[in-house]
């Protein structure tokens, strides 16, 4: 899994854990949902590290919590 592909995936997983929709998104973190989207369907090679925290900041959860699950780890990123 490519890291793009991998961020998409945490922030989809962390969307449904809280039912909440990209627009809710969007509105709580104040990133635009033009970029949500492109993040989203992983269209991206890069996500800022400032974009990555207003999402965390959005979704009420600390930065280090996102990346804290296994396919995010190194060892399981190919780019």
């Amino acid at each position: 899994m490519t890291l793009t592909e991998a961020v998409a995936r945490r922030i989809k997983e962390l969307l449904a854990e809280r039912k909440m929709t990209a627009y809710q998104l969007f509105k709580a973190s104040g990133v635009p949902q033009s970029t949500i989207s492109t993040i989203l369907s992983a269209q991206t090679t890069t996500v800022k590290l400032s974009t990555l925290y207003d999402i965390c900041a959005g979704l009420e959860i600390e930065i280090k919590d996102f990346f804290d699950v296994t396919y995010l780890s190194l060892a399981n990123i190919e780019d």
